[in-house]
């Protein structure tokens, strides 16, 4: 499979929409919009986001847009992104698609945030290079509570 990660097309948006309204990548995420069925605060988030300086990009494999990648936020407070299509899971996507997302952006450090529970996104993350730095708490709209997160921390 191809992964190629590209600037994000306006047309990408609709799909983006679609995958964050699937409620097992919600509940995965965990840390997730107040509502993320608001598709008008889905629309002035992204047009804020793309008029930033932050680095957004669609992922596609093998042609098809299976989800998004970013790196936003200060310098030297930088954090990294990333929300694949459920259908998706499990085939080396998101490891792929990060790779070359911190290929891109050079900075460092670069910090990433995973639910404690989300042993997906955990291994993705250290499978990059990523390692635990923290363990903190925090609410997560997506379960309506207070729950574990990592901080992970990805130097030179």
């Amino acid at each position: 499979m191809q992964i190629v990660l590209r600037e994000v097309h306006d047309s990408d948006l609709p799909v983006f929409f679609r995958q964050m309204n699937d409620p097992e990548a919600l509940h995965m995420a965990a840390f997730t919009p107040k509502d993320p069925a608001d598709r008008d605060a889905f629309d002035a988030h992204w047009k804020r986001i793309r008029a930033s300086a932050d680095v957004q990009r669609t992922i596609l494999a093998d042609g098809d847009v299976v989800g998004s990648a970013a790196v936003y936020g200060e310098p030297g407070e930088r954090e990294v992104t990333y929300w694949i299509d459920r259908a998706y899971w499990g085939r080396g996507i998101a490891t792929a698609a990060l790779r070359e997302l911190i290929v891109q952006v050079p900075e460092r450090p670069l910090y990433a945030r995973a639910a404690a529970d989300n042993t997906g996104s955990l291994r993705v993350l250290e499978k990059c290079g990523f390692r635990v730095a923290a363990q903190a708490s925090g609410y997560a709209q997506a379960r309506g509570a207070e729950i574990d997160e990592f901080v992970l921390t990805l130097d030179a």
